[in-house]
């Protein structure tokens, strides 16, 4: 696997903490903060759809 560059964690209230990376071919990672040696991957824009409808509130479950 290539190098994957992780962003600051997000953290929701009393929730855990997501991490989202990127490696040099552009795809995106998410994964637990701690737990980066095993991130799920798909393509950065069906994790940027992901995250936005969660932050809009259609899937505040998931966090």
């Amino acid at each position: 696997m290539d190098e994957i560059t992780w962003e600051e964690p997000f953290c929701g209230e009393g929730a855990s903490c997501f991490r989202l990376g990127t490696d040099r071919d552009g795809n995106a990672y998410i994964a637990i903060a701690g737990e980066e040696a095993h991130p799920l991957t798909d393509s950065r824009d069906a994790l940027r759809t992901m995250i936005l409808d969660i932050k809009a509130g259609k899937a505040d479950h998931l966090l």
